[in-house]
């Protein structure tokens, strides 16, 4: 295993913690979700660093002056249409006080953004433009003659969109979009986001526990038919069914699927097996919620993919969505989530659509464990940071495998973490 660090993105030796416990990717250290200095260390070294990062879907800024505020990793940003239809980035942070330029989710500004508390103004593009009695009143008070605008801009992010999808970087070192993806990964992308969109519903999830986690159990194919009562008792997906994992060559990025079948001996298998999330008692009161319509070409009826460091791309049926992954201390985190469908989706897929969209979210069908054992892991390492948890289900590389009883997938992330953090 090649678990060299490159020298170019920070040495090792300034890390808190000293070196991994052990080196390999199937062991990691309770104390990576519970250590304040990592946290701090990671907004730096990933989010501030050689990424990209979701900020928004390009549906949400059409038009000149369209704008979203988000964040990346810890800090404030604003997305905005330009007025020559380009998409701009920055930092949401006055330059005077430092309070928030924009507070809203989204709006439309024709020409500038104030703040509030000063009223500073700024460009389609971040630039400070606009300082209320720059030259004072009456001959006295404003600012010093040597003051220089240009000096004092907030930070600006380069912009990328693949499908929709719109990225930003502070790092003039991030290779294209679909370099850092890696072919496979943007090919499953393109699969999904092939037609324009349009936004169905967006909400928040608050969890308690590291932001790592949550994208851990993105990752962890072998998880699913077994937390998930109700993936596996209507066979959504199953280990036994046909299907597979694809983990990027830096094992940054994944794209886990199922194949649609019957699954009969997996039936027997878990039966066997004496396993909670197989259920015969269980019936749906609306059968059509399960009866999905193909539009992708092929018969994965489940696609789960992962954008390092915290973007999730999800198809469960015609159930479309993207969550964001928000960190919000070593102990807390928030999703962003938007369902999408297309804008040629007829009225049955859009009424489809909204019904399969009982499946994720806080109380989904599918997903609602999954707030919750974040949590569990939080709480259950509380006296164990010195301590290591095991990621060795498929073997102990973060290679692509015709399976999802492994978690190469997770190795990945981790490979990909331990790179950028200089482990």
């Amino acid at each position: 295993m090649d678990t060299r660090i490159d020298p170019t993105v920070h040495e090792a030796a300034t890390m808190p913690h000293g070196p991994w416990p052990e080196d390999s990717l199937a062991r990691v250290p309770y104390w990576v979700y519970q250590d304040q200095d990592v946290y701090r260390r990671e907004q730096e070294r990933i989010f501030e660093s050689k990424t990209w990062n979701f900020v928004c879907l390009e549906v949400d800024i059409a038009d000149k002056g369209d704008y979203r505020t988000n964040v990346v990793g810890g800090m404030p940003v604003i997305v905005v249409r330009a007025a020559e239809g380009g998409i701009n980035c920055f930092e949401n942070r006055c330059a005077h006080r430092g309070a928030l330029i924009a507070f809203d989710d989204g709006g439309n500004v024709q020409n500038n953004f104030k703040c509030i508390y000063h009223a500073w103004s700024y460009d389609l593009a971040g630039n400070l433009k606009g300082i209320a009695f720059e030259r004072g009143i009456n001959g006295q008070g404003g600012m010093s003659k040597d003051f220089r605008r240009d000096d004092f801009s907030p930070r600006k992010l380069r912009t990328t969109v693949l499908g929709g999808l719109v990225f930003a970087t502070l790092s003039d070192e991030t290779p294209p979009i679909e370099e850092y993806l890696g072919a496979e990964i943007t090919g499953r992308v393109k699969r999904v986001l092939n037609r324009p969109i349009r936004v169905m519903g967006r909400f928040s999830q608050p969890l308690p526990n590291n932001w790592k986690l949550y994208m851990e159990n993105v990752k962890d194919t072998y998880h699913a038919s077994l937390l998930h009562l109700f993936f596996a008792t209507f066979r959504i997906t199953r280990l036994t069914q046909a299907g597979g994992v694809l983990v990027s060559p830096d094992g940054a990025h994944h794209a886990s699927y199922t194949i649609g079948s019957e699954d009969v001996a997996g039936t027997e298998a878990f039966k066997e097996k004496d396993l909670r999330s197989e259920r015969d008692d269980y019936k749906l009161a609306d059968p059509s919620l399960l009866q999905p319509v193909p539009e992708f070409g092929d018969k994965i009826q489940l696609q789960i993919l992962s954008i390092f460091p915290s973007l999730v791309l999800q198809q469960i049926h015609n159930c479309l969505a993207v969550r964001q992954v928000v960190p919000k201390g070593t102990d807390k985190m928030e999703i962003l989530w938007t369902y999408f469908g297309f804008e040629d989706d007829t009225p049955e897929m859009n009424t489809l659509r909204m019904k399969q969209q009982n499946l994720v979210g806080p109380a989904g069908f599918v997903s609602m464990e999954d707030g919750c054992v974040g949590g569990f892991v939080q709480r259950g390492i509380a006296a164990a940071g010195d301590k290591i948890s095991v990621v060795e289900m498929g073997g102990n590389q973060a290679e692509s495998q015709a399976t999802r009883a492994t978690e190469s997938s997770v190795r990945g992330f981790w490979k990909a973490y331990r790179r950028f953090m200089g482990y």
